[in-house]
């Protein structure tokens, strides 16, 4: 567990960004790329939206129906992603899968998303907080062929 965060303030996060997403808003355009992204053991059944200015994303949102980890993990990785290039927000990525997978990880890069940690020892929900950020990489993937 990060030592600089508490289950409390762990806890406080995720419901913010559940009860309160930021980034749960339709794109403002049609210039958006976007993946649809469903669970088989969830009621996760998101859009996920990311604009491009050259290599760096300039905005990031989703819409649809999401579990409080799948909500809370979306709207916090789009708050991460944006106004990164893709080396950076693949290094997000990255050290978000690193984290669910109990591997060692940069907790200084995740900033809020370390309010997942625990996550891991919930096998089931280990997909519902990496839904979203398994969107961007492969918007990303898409992007880059």
């Amino acid at each position: 567990m990060p030592i600089s965060m508490t289950n409390e303030m762990m806890r406080a996060i995720i419901m913010d960004h559940y009860s309160n997403p930021i980034h749960k808003v339709a794109p403002k355009d049609d210039s958006y790329q976007r993946i649809h992204m469903h669970s088989d053991n969830c009621i996760d059944d998101i859009d996920v939206f990311v604009k491009f200015d050259n290599d760096v994303i300039v905005d990031a949102c989703f819409t649809g129906i999401g579990c409080t980890i799948s909500t809370a993990s979306t709207d916090v990785m789009c708050e991460l992603i944006i106004g990164k290039n893709k080396e950076e927000a693949n290094y997000l990525i990255e050290q978000f899968m690193h984290m669910m997978h109990e591997e060692h990880f940069d907790e200084e890069a995740l900033e809020e998303a370390n309010a997942f940690v625990n996550t891991s020892k919930q096998a089931a929900r280990i997909r519902c907080a990496t839904i979203g950020w398994r969107a961007i990489d492969s918007i990303i993937k898409d992007e880059n062929k």
